[in-house]
């Protein structure tokens, strides 16, 4: 556009997101490429606590001790790192309340849910199908001691 002082450009008023999701739509994100960012957020929701987190979160809010409590073998080092992780791949909200003691919980974001929806049928689909994991198993144990 042109004015007295010259050529000015019209300033933007895109928010961040709708920034975001525009590159998102012109890259096309590929997971099997060393560069991809998707491998990250892959990693924080199947690595070994992101996905128990996840479905004890699916329940509603949880405080973090009784998170602690519900995902058996989880060390507070871990189930802290996972939570942040989570946060700041926006699966996982935590709400601080103003009291004496200060109240912390974690309750998943509608993307969350989403995400944790197709965990969810990933984890049944596993368990109803671990005694034929269980036998490939045996059966790959028992050529590796032959």
């Amino acid at each position: 556009m042109e004015s007295a002082w010259g050529t000015v450009e019209r300033m933007s008023t895109r928010t961040v997101a709708e920034d975001v999701q525009e590159r998102a739509i012109e890259q096309a994100y590929d997971v099997l490429q060393a560069s991809c960012p998707t491998r990250r957020t892959l990693e924080n929701v199947t690595g070994r606590w992101g996905t128990l987190i996840m479905m004890v979160l699916r329940e509603g809010p949880v405080r973090f001790n009784e998170l602690r409590r519900r995902v058996d073998g989880v060390s507070e080092k871990m189930l802290s790192q996972g939570l942040q992780a989570l946060e700041r791949d926006g699966f996982v909200a935590r709400e601080v309340q103003s009291t004496m003691p200060p109240r912390v919980e974690y309750q998943l974001t509608p993307l969350g849910v989403q995400t944790s929806d197709r965990l969810k049928d990933l984890v049944r689909f596993l368990e109803s199908r671990m005694p034929e994991v269980e036998a490939a198993q045996a059966r790959y144990d028992e050529a590796g001691a032959a």
